[in-house]
This record gives structure tokens, sequence and C-alpha cells, in this order.
């Protein structure tokens, strides 16, 4: 059987040498990846010098084709953003929008390059708009291509207004989000397994 591969986009402000309360909840996916034999590796994106724009490749040092192959190989698409303002990341806006670039290539059956792979979404944050993100996220990436299973969310947000984030609050402990977070990795493997053996067929292709 083929081995599964996920590629984790943490769409944080900060780069890697930081703390991110996004990389603490994604962990838990990341245990069940690993539980179940998946191949993982996580991207923290402010550390590659990801271009503004819509194309696959914006040139002049542009590294986003880097992470477009990384997922264009992978059998799951995991995006993680922390909630500013009520809304995503600037950077996992930006991310949806170089996603949307390879929009136009193809597999070998003449389907959308992201066809027959999976994809869900973590948010943390101290304030409301998990639920907003999350939707505006899993809509994109499913206008591209990519499938949902049931219930491919976790999320985490405290006391509305100024507080102690995910880490800082022990997130983890909270019940819910850990719930979703097993239901969520979980499904996300289940519905990759389904669709490498028994992949959507060309005949809706037009």
């Amino acid at each position: 059987m083929k081995k599964l591969k996920a590629i984790i986009l943490n769409c944080s402000l900060k780069p890697s040498t930081e703390k991110s309360n996004t990389d603490a909840l994604l962990q838990d996916f990341i245990d069940v990846f690993e539980k179940k034999q998946v191949e993982t590796e996580t991207i923290r994106v402010v550390d590659y010098n990801v271009a503004f724009g819509v194309e696959d490749d914006m040139g002049n040092g542009d590294e986003w084709p880097v992470i477009a192959n990384k997922i264009e190989q992978a059998d799951i698409l995991l995006v993680g953003t922390p909630v500013w303002l009520g809304e995503k990341s600037s950077v996992a806006k930006m991310v949806m929008e170089r996603i949307s670039g390879s929009g136009s290539k193809t597999n070998e059956l003449g389907q959308p390059i992201y066809y027959n792979k999976v994809a869900g979404a973590v948010v943390t944050g101290n304030e409301d708009g998990a639920k907003h993100a999350a939707r505006d996220i899993l809509f994109s990436l499913g206008h591209y291509g990519f499938s949902l299973p049931p219930n491919p969310l976790s999320y985490w947000v405290g006391e509305a207004g100024p507080g102690p984030s995910y880490i800082e609050a022990n997130g983890y402990e909270n019940e819910f989000t850990k719930n979703n977070a097993q239901v969520a990795s979980h499904n996300l493997v289940h519905l990759a397994e389904i669709l490498t053996n028994h992949p959507i067929p060309a005949e809706g292709n037009v």
C-alpha cells in the first residue's frame, strides 16, 4: 500500500525561530498522522520568500514553487492559521491566492492537479472568528479541487479581547478542541486512503 504524505502549512505571522500557538495545536494532528505512518512535513510559510500574486511562479526569487511542489506530491494538505481581527492571517490569504495559481495544471487524467488530495484546517486565537477563517480556507480548497472529509477542522479561541493564547491558556486541555483534532485527523487519513485506492474518475471532465 502506498505510504501517504501530509504537508502542513502553518500560516503564523511568526518565523520558525519563535513559538507558535498554531504549531502547538497542529501537533495533535501530527501525532495521529505519525501513528498512522503518514509521512509528515510542516512548513512555516513566512520562512520562505513567497511573493504576492496568483501565478504558480512569480519569478525574482519567489520560493512558492518549492512549497507548491510539496503540495502536489502530498495526499493531505493541512492549513493552520491564527485569527487576527476575526479573520485568517494575511499569510493564509496569500497561500490561498498562490494555491489558485496552479489551478490550471492537470494530473494524468486531465483533472485539476488537486484532485484526489484531501484538505483540512486548524485555527487558533484569543478572539472570535475561528469558524469564519476556516470557512474561507475550506471553501477555497474545495473550490480548487481538494476533497474535504466530514469535520475537517479543529480550532481553539480564548476569551474575547487581549488575553492568553493557546499555549499559555493550556488550550490543549480543552476537550472540544482535542476531540475535533482527533476526529479531523483520522478523517483526513481515512479519506486520503480511499482516494488513493479509488481515485475520482475522469468521466465527469468536460
